[in-house]
């Protein structure tokens, strides 16, 4: 079995907000297996299907960012998920906008809803596929990520994004997660 989280904050407010990269990512890839997210549950909101022989549940937390670790450890728990099989798409401060870049495991950086998860966890050992949302100027963080995205970066995140949904896709059909990081953190934006 397989998770799915896409990181993000719940409500119209923050739809196309950068924080909601995950969401968005999430969204898409449920979005072409068919899946809606028509389950409640943990403290989000969840779809699943078995895609390749396995369940794979694909979930928008909903307990906004700062405590995405309380739902993604509920139901991780519940089904008895190991860590290696929760994948976690997320905006990344550190990264330039349109890259993308996947890890087998790591520290949460500066990203709150992944502190929240990894300190839930007890673990840092879980993939992750992050997207690039490093601003041009200097900014204020939380005003930053809580804005919307910028009319003329949208072509750049519609390809991230795009690269997310392809790599998280791999995953969850299997790829060996070093396999994934080869194929997609070499990809450039255009």
């Amino acid at each position: 079995m397989k998770l799915v989280v896409g990181l993000g904050n719940p409500g119209l407010k923050y739809l196309k907000n950068l924080h909601n990269l995950g969401f968005m990512a999430v969204e898409l890839l449920a979005e072409k297996h068919g899946v809606s997210f028509n389950k409640k549950g943990f403290k989000g909101i969840y779809g699943e299907k078995n895609i390749s022989g396995e369940k794979v549940i694909f979930l928008k937390p909903q307990t906004y960012m700062n405590l995405s670790g309380d739902c993604v450890q509920e139901l991780s728990a519940f089904y008895k998920i190991p860590t290696k099989d929760i994948l976690v798409i997320y905006d990344d401060l550190d990264i330039a906008i349109g890259y993308v870049r996947i890890r087998a495991n790591g520290s949460a950086g500066t990203h709150n809803g992944m502190r929240s998860i990894v300190q839930r966890l007890g673990s840092t050992d879980f993939p992750r596929v992050r997207i690039g949302t490093k601003p041009e100027v200097d900014y204020e963080i939380i005003d930053y990520v809580l804005s919307d995205i910028r009319k003329e970066d949208e072509p750049r995140f519609r390809l991230s994004v795009g690269v997310a949904v392809d790599a998280s896709d791999a995953f969850i059909h299997g790829v060996k997660i070093e396999d994934v990081m080869c194929k997609f953190n070499a990809v450039k934006p255009q």
